[in-house]
């Protein structure tokens, strides 16, 4: 496996050499640059694929690589001063406007500079990802009989099967549409089960990404509270008198940000209440592929339990593996399936029939579970490890509950001070976090702050984050009281 490191810095050193040829002048060989510079024959050839995507050099198979024309100067912009009044015009009669807030999401997923430890990620550091089995799954897959073939609009039968069957109850593969991703499943489900302007019940807090979702789709969510055992029933069926509303989105299992599981007598009054006001569940199951090793038996899908079609299930493969193999399912039964399906193949048309192999020859594979155990062992001792730091370090900072899944912490800002101002600083610190203002659409209770402990190197760089943010926010951080 070639360095990223290794890739971009020969990229570099052939950039700042590529003067001392004249356009249409041949490049060293690719043998020769492996020499010179002791790389590898991958590493280089990525490098000059670099360069010609940036179009400084042009590969002449059979010839060599030769530096490229300079390109003409841009012309000119325009003046695009005109978009501000088309785009504020454009909702003016809608009832709620469509404006996308991305805010929230951006949060999440912009990638801080490399001297800044990102207690901010809602992915898997490459360390713990499974490099090998997803490039060896991709190879396989690649070499399948009619791989690169336009796949059914629904997803390949033998994936929709295994989500199936991963979903469990009555849930069969012509319940399931592949997806491309939780975020790709979570708006079609939004698009096709709520109009405009309609009400959707939401956990409070909740993922940023499905406030903006909603926002965006011109709708308006609607907070309900959650505690330690998930979301409060009396609150939801008082919500959906109030509201009428038809969808209510909820994370059941290690809910996004809390870390919260839905109580086993909450599981079916949920269900109750929901059928009762002719309303869908969405169940976000994003989490259960990031149980800790010391969580126990995991509790059923809501879907699973379900026998009315009142559920609709997300599930994703993307957070247990990498970000980019954004590959997940959309389950549902009854005539609503046909309507998930016509939004999805409007939107996208279908996921890459590559992709889906590669999905399906990697949960295949005898690493699959190998890597799941890892990753179970692996994220519960980063939690025990940021979870001691922060009551060593920031007692200010409190964690109402331990989860014992997911990749996060929901920390509670005891001592007073604002969230934004508390991820400023740690930023300036070479740390960055998530604000918890973003996971609420009313007014929060409190000031929280998320801390991932999924996308750093390992546990040393967690306690080496509390410890930047400590000496960052200074003395009176070591008082819960300053």
């Amino acid at each position: 496996m070639y360095e990223r490191s290794s890739v971009a810095e020969l990229a570099d050193s052939l950039r700042s050499e590529l003067n001392r040829y004249s356009v249409g002048g041949k490049l060293p060989s690719s043998r020769a640059l492996v020499e010179r510079y002791r790389v590898s024959p991958v590493t280089v050839s990525r490098a000059l694929a670099q360069l010609a995507a940036e179009g400084l050099v042009v590969t002449r198979p059979g010839a060599g690589v030769f530096r490229a024309a300079p390109r003409t100067a841009l012309p000119s912009a325009g003046d695009t001063s005109w978009q501000e009044v088309a785009l504020s015009a454009e909702g003016a009669g809608d009832v709620v406007p469509r404006s996308v807030d991305a805010s929230g999401v951006l949060a999440c997923l912009a990638a801080p500079p490399p001297s800044v430890i990102p207690l901010n990620s809602g992915y898997l550091h490459a360390s713990i990802q499974p490099e090998r089995a997803m490039a060896a799954a991709l190879a396989r897959a690649g070499r399948r009989p009619g791989a690169w073939d336009r796949p059914p609009m629904e997803g390949l039968p033998e994936l929709r099967d295994w989500f199936a069957r991963e979903i469990g109850g009555a849930v069969g593969a012509a319940d399931v549409l592949v997806t491309a991703g939780g975020q790709s499943a979570l708006t079609t489900a939004l698009r096709a089960l709520a109009p405009p302007g309609a009400p959707i019940l939401v956990e409070s807090p909740t993922y940023p990404g499905l406030l903006a979702i909603a926002r965006a789709s011109g709708c308006r969510p609607v907070p309900v509270p959650v505690d330690a055992d998930g979301v409060r029933p009396e609150l939801l069926a008082a919500a959906f008198e109030a509201t009428g509303a038809r969808v209510f989105v909820c994370q059941p299992l290690f809910q996004n940000p809390t870390g919260a599981v839905l109580a086993p007598d909450r599981r079916a009054e949920v269900l109750r209440i929901a059928r009762a006001a002719g309303a869908f569940v969405v169940e976000d199951d994003y989490a259960r592929s990031l149980a800790h090793d010391d969580c126990g038996p995991l509790p059923a899908t809501l879907a699973a339990e379900d026998h009315d079609g009142v559920v609709v299930h997300v599930r994703s493969l993307t957070k247990a593996t990498s970000p980019s193999l954004r590959v997940g399912a959309l389950a549902a039964r009854g005539p609503v399936v046909d309507r998930l399906r016509a939004v999805q193949v409007v939107d996208s048309f279908f996921v890459p029939r590559p992709l889906q192999e590669a999905a399906l020859e990697l949960v295949g594979a005898p690493a699959w579970p190998r890597h799941l155990r890892t990753v179970a062992a692996e994220l519960r001792h980063r939690r025990d490890v940021l979870a001691g730091a922060l009551r060593r370090e920031l007692p200010g900072l409190t964690v109402p509950h331990l989860p014992s899944g997911g990749y996060q912490l929901w920390a509670r800002m005891t001592g007073g001070g604002d969230d934004a101002s508390f991820a400023a600083t740690a930023l300036r610190a070479g740390v960055a976090v998530a604000p918890g203002r973003p996971y609420f659409c009313a007014e929060p209770p409190a000031a929280y702050v998320r801390l991932s402990f999924a996308g750093v190197s390992g546990p040393g760089e967690l306690v080496e984050a509390v410890q930047r943010v400590r000496s960052g926010l200074g003395e009176e951080a070591r008082t819960p009281d300053a």
